[in-house]
């Protein structure tokens, strides 16, 4: 997967909402939320290891895939801040083994730890992005692509406001009280090979 194609993958997946049982709907905007990538320097606890994470491929692709993202057509990109907790974690599987007594920590390699990191502003974004176009009446439908719960505050404001709110969890499973916040549930990819409708 190149950053281009993910992109492109991306947009017609959204795009793939505006037809919705022979309804057409005109597009208002895609808004898509993320943070940039960590950059800085840290040393490994196991080795001892200086990681350049701006040299990463993971943050080169990320660099690439924002700049993709920024030349689609009525697509805006909201950034939010990582958190840097200055601390590294190991992973959960490895913890599980290491409670389990399968492996010791003297067996744990570099792989086995993760910077701690955490997305900051991101959830407050979507929330007051969701408040304004609904309060602004510059819609009357809302998608929400996500696979988590941070929306429901946000969800129950457009629906009071008669906004009609559709989640796309991407086939992940959601919490079923969610059901009493949303107007309905799509996905836009078939559920076995990822690929759209």
């Amino acid at each position: 997967m190149t950053p281009e194609k993910t992109v492109n993958d991306l947009y017609t997946m959204c795009i793939k909402h505006l037809k919705q049982k022979d309804e057409i709907f005109d597009l208002y905007r895609i808004f898509y939320y993320d943070c940039l990538p960590y950059s800085k320097k840290q040393h490994n606890p196991i080795t001892g290891r200086s990681v350049d994470f701006s040299k990463t491929n993971q943050f080169k692709f990320r660099i690439e895939f924002f700049e993709e993202l920024k030349k689609k057509r009525k697509l805006a990109l909201r950034l939010g801040m990582l958190e840097d907790k200055n601390k590294w974690i190991i992973r959960p599987e490895k913890i599980k083994e290491l409670l389990n007594g399968d492996i010791e920590i003297k067996d744990l390699t570099e792989e086995d730890v993760i910077f701690d990191l955490t997305q900051k502003m991101v959830d407050m974004k979507i929330g007051l992005d969701i408040a304004s176009i609904t309060l602004k009446r510059q819609v009357n439908q809302i998608i929400l692509v996500a696979g988590d719960s941070d929306f429901v505050s946000a969800a129950k404001l457009a629906r009071r406001e008669g906004i009609d709110f559709i989640l796309d969890p991407m086939w992940n499973k959601i919490k079923p009280h969610l059901f009493e916040h949303i107007d309905g549930l799509n996905s836009t990819f078939f559920k076995q090979t990822g690929k759209s409708k």
